[in-house]
């Protein structure tokens, strides 16, 4: 996956201001407004502002996570971006194109050339077969048959389900149903791909499997995606970027090192305050820019590695480690005060200064 920082291109998705007032004062409560949302106002007027002033991007290839509690708004914002709810103010554009001023006929034709949508219902048709119910979406864009067939032959191949083509619903398990609607969604070859919570029914160890396997086919097919969870762990591991929701506003939008390193409210810090940061943190987050004067070629650490991964040796090494790019370029180096501050933020140096 790309960071959203070495994009140059146009965002795939945009959106500038938008609410969702769910209520029948909504219209009302958002003119009288002038732009300010008291949610608390709303309130006592009979409304719920389930997304307030959301503002943000998304760029091509980008995985952007958004998360919150229950409640937060991050699955009415994913809706409201896919226009499955209607936004009551603000703009959302798809490629340039204004989606809120399309008609339904042109919205139809959004979706199903662009969009892609998996949740955590899977849906799947229990009187077809898996090819049956990936190749059906083909069939309802008017794709032929057998081409449709050949389609969803290729997809179930993608997503590791080769031997059970001819099973029904019933006879896979919840991992493999999953599976299933991840191939429907990628059938029809979106540019697009909503996923709203699509492993939270899943146990712990088929979460993990299909975490695993979402890599692996971004890596392959490079979609633009918004991602929806409560989890953060699951929004470390995936995410090029996350948005962090509560009360239908978005506290943070960044990186998930910059989230973890410089949470920018208390309800983020409250978030990240037990996340394990050498599991979660390259090298490059805790580097210096200085090049070492001398480098004798015995120890030198990638600026992608994970901190967990060289930890040791770094923390091993009485000098400061070189730190290399993708092409072995020595661009910065770590020193081991550096990583030990980054692991128990700042309370060893606290605790150094007060026994002195």
């Amino acid at each position: 996956m790309s960071s959203a920082d070495s994009k140059s291109n146009a965002p795939v998705i945009r959106c500038e201001s938008v609410y969702k007032v769910f209520g029948d004062n909504a219209a009302r409560m958002m003119r009288e407004s002038n732009g300010v949302v008291d949610a608390e106002k709303f309130q006592q007027a009979g409304c719920i502002v389930g997304v307030d002033n959301a503002s943000f991007e998304v760029f091509p290839g980008e995985l952007l996570i958004i998360m919150g509690l229950s409640g937060s708004g991050k699955s009415t914002l994913l809706r409201c971006i896919s226009r499955l709810t209607q936004a009551t103010a603000g703009k959302i554009y798809i490629e340039g194109a204004d989606i809120l001023s399309m008609s339904n006929k042109q919205l139809i034709e959004l979706r199903r050339s662009k969009m892609g949508m998996v949740f955590q219902s899977f849906a799947l048709l229990p009187h077809k077969t898996v090819l049956e119910n990936i190749a059906f979406p083909l069939q309802v864009k008017g794709v032929s048959l057998n081409d449709s067939i050949l389609r969803a032959s290729e997809m179930i191949d993608l997503v590791g389900l080769s031997g059970r083509q001819n099973y029904f619903p019933r006879q896979l398990s919840g991992g493999q149903q999953q599976r299933v609607g991840i191939a429907r969604s990628l059938a029809i070859e979106p540019d697009i791909w909503f996923l709203d919570e699509p492993f939270s029914a899943l146990d712990p160890l088929i979460r993990k499997e299909m975490q695993d396997e979402f890599l692996r086919l971004q890596s392959v097919l490079s979609k633009t995606i918004l991602f929806v969870t409560h989890d953060f762990d699951e929004a470390l591991r995936l995410a090029d970027r996350i948005a962090i929701m509560k009360d239908g506003v978005i506290e943070q939008l960044d990186t998930p090192a910059n989230i973890v390193l410089n949470p920018a409210t208390e309800y983020v810090r409250k978030f990240t305050g037990e996340v394990p940061r050498e599991k979660v943190l390259k090298i490059e987050s805790v580097m210096d820019d200085d090049i070492p004067v001398s480098v004798d070629g015995s120890l030198t650490v990638p600026k992608d590695a994970i901190v967990e991964t060289v930890a040791e040796a770094v923390l091993n090494s009485t000098a400061p480690v070189p730190v290399t790019d993708s092409g072995g370029n020595i661009v910065g180096s770590v020193r081991a005060s550096r990583v030990v501050s980054m692991l128990f933020g700042g309370r060893a140096a606290q605790s150094s200064a007060q026994s002195s």
